[in-house]
């Protein structure tokens, strides 16, 4: 069966990027602290990022990341979602327009321009596809920003959330969580690494 997983790295004060972001400083001033488990040689960090990125049939992210990772300092064959681990899954994009053109075109990318629920589906009709293709149960990952995946926890459309805690204090930023209606968690898993605590949650 195919879950809606919001995946993203935190800060301990609750940002998902450092001040100032854009796409020249996609993780905002301080902000490459948040992902230092995923470039760790720590066996855990490891076997998290692993696996994250093995369940993924497709990844939902908002337009200004897409700016930042498709921007001239963003992803290469060596810093791509899962570059190294897996192969590549599509992509799915929320914006208010197409962009005129994709530098990373050896990607599939779909433009979805009527919100993160259609965005959702859209995502979920890929994984699927690709589950039956591969013969195994597949994912879509929700990666951010912080207001693409508030907007999907609000418009409660994610089974999972899965947090990875970096023991660093912005102090300013991206919030993840700015407000909604109250939802419940249940706690499943705590990996704790000296980069990160890997938390996740069954949404409610």
């Amino acid at each position: 069966m195919t879950r809606i997983i919001a995946d993203i790295s935190v800060s301990l004060d609750g940002f998902v990027t450092g001040p100032d972001p854009g796409p020249a400083n996609g993780l905002g001033t301080g902000g490459e602290a948040l992902h230092t488990w995923a470039f760790s040689d720590d066996p855990d960090d490891r076997r998290v990022l692993r696996e994250a990125t093995a369940r993924s049939g497709a990844v939902v992210l908002g337009r200004r990341l897409f700016d930042v990772v498709d921007g001239p300092h963003g992803w290469d064959d060596t810093t791509g979602y899962g570059a190294g681990e897996v192969g590549k899954p599509a992509f799915v994009v929320v914006t208010s327009a197409p962009p005129a053109s994709v530098r990373l075109t050896g990607l599939d990318w779909t433009f979805v321009t009527s919100g993160v629920a259609d965005a959702v589906a859209a995502a979920r009709e890929r994984a699927e596809a690709a589950s039956a293709r591969g013969g195994k149960d597949l994912d879509v990952v929700l990666m951010g920003g912080g207001a693409t995946i508030a907007s999907a926890l609000r418009a409660g459309l994610v089974d999972t959330l899965a947090l990875h805690l970096a023991p660093v204090v912005l102090g300013a930023g991206t919030p993840l969580f700015t407000g909604g209606a109250p939802r419940a968690l249940v706690q499943r898993s705590v990996v704790p690494t000296t980069t990160a605590t890997h938390l996740t949650y069954d949404v409610l």
